[in-house]
């Protein structure tokens, strides 16, 4: 006799069985990663080591790989605050490049400001750039019922081609022979380093915008009512909440908290605008947020572990002489995995009757 199965719902939580899921389906992503170093002739457990020791075994590993993560954080952050609505802004990554840009016009166009007032001015014009452009698509779902999904990931090509016109253009700084760049920030709009290390202060507006996202959901009403409208639109629609403005604030915020992380790169980390500030860090939200169910907390975990798997390729590129993309696959695998796992953290599989 054939042995049916079929797929039923949970009905209570999965509780720390959650946590296991997730742990294994990590680890299946990275006997996947392994597999295919193996089909290239890399040692696979060679190959798997110096990525993580390349990311996490040393001081400048682990410097490098907080740098990377400050950007991923805010990033997620705001993509995760879209999410909760269940409105899929993919468009962190041109969010990100408005930031970049708006926060530069400040510093080209008032070198002389005093510091503090210079910082507020390049995060307070970063903020409006990005959330502008987050803005944009949720008008256009409004108004005109388009796929944010489609709209966002258009404009993310948009924003990278303004900010490539200005750097080759307008902009570009006279004395760069040749190469694409803006010229140097002045001292004043210039996110300083941490005492002796290499890790910007960008990393104490990650520790306060994360807690003002959490304290934003935990006790605001608004907050509340982002996570009811999330769970079900009908309800929370019947019961006279304002969706479509909600629609328009998570994008909104969104957008800001991308261009609050555009502003870090081009102010602390290379001290101007060029395009290589643009390396996929709105992309590597998406799979942050996922990785860490929206959470604050889970976000700035994973944002850490996903920096550190950068820089380990970095190292893998270097003693093994695999590809940049691998780098790319292995986040895609990590994110197919931790989906699928997803499912059985809802579901169970159980025997007809």
């Amino acid at each position: 006799m054939m042995l049916q199965l079929r797929v039923a719902k949970r009905q209570e939580s999965l509780g720390w069985g959650s946590f296991f899921v997730l742990l294994a389906a990590l680890a299946l992503s990275l006997v996947l990663s392994g597999f295919l170093l193996y089909l290239r002739g890399t040692p696979p457990l060679d190959g798997l080591i110096a990525m993580f020791t390349g990311g996490f075994g040393s001081k400048w590993a682990l410097e490098d790989s907080l740098l990377k993560a400050i950007p991923i954080f805010l990033c997620s952050l705001g993509v995760a605050v879209a999410f909760r609505l269940q409105v899929w802004n993919i468009g962190a990554e041109g969010q990100f490049a408005l930031g970049a840009i708006g926060s530069t016009w400040v510093a080209l166009t008032f070198p002389n400001l005093p510091g503090f007032l210079m910082l507020a001015a390049m995060i307070l014009m970063a903020v409006l750039a990005g959330g502008v452009w987050g803005v944009i698509p949720a008008i256009l779902r409004q108004k005109f019922k388009a796929n944010e999904i489609i709209v966002t990931l258009m404009m993310n090509y948009i924003a990278i081609l303004i900010l490539q016109y200005l750097v080759y253009g307008a902009w570009k700084d006279p004395s760069s022979f040749g190469f694409p760049m803006t010229r140097e920030f002045s001292e004043a709009a210039i996110v300083g380093k941490i005492g002796e290390s290499s890790v910007n202060w960008g990393l104490a507006h990650c520790f306060v915008l994360g807690v003002v996202v959490w304290a934003f959901f935990k006790f605001t009403k608004t907050g509340f009512e982002l996570k009811a409208a999330g769970s079900s639109v009908p309800a929370v629609k019947y019961a006279g909440i304002r969706y479509d403005f909600l629609v328009i604030l998570v994008m909104g915020i969104s957008g800001a908290l991308a261009g609050w992380a555009g502003f870090l790169e081009a102010s602390a980390t290379t001290n101007r605008l060029q395009p290589a500030i643009m390396v996929g860090y709105g992309y590597t939200a998406i799979v942050v947020a996922w990785l860490a169910r929206l959470h604050p907390l889970s976000i700035a975990i994973a944002s850490f572990l996903l920096a550190g798997l950068r820089v380990g390729v970095e190292n893998l590129q270097l003693d093994f002489q695999v590809p940049a993309a691998f780098g790319g696959i292995i986040e895609g695998l990590i994110l197919l995995t931790v989906l699928a796992g997803g499912f059985f953290t809802y579901y169970k599989i159980v025997r007809r009757k």
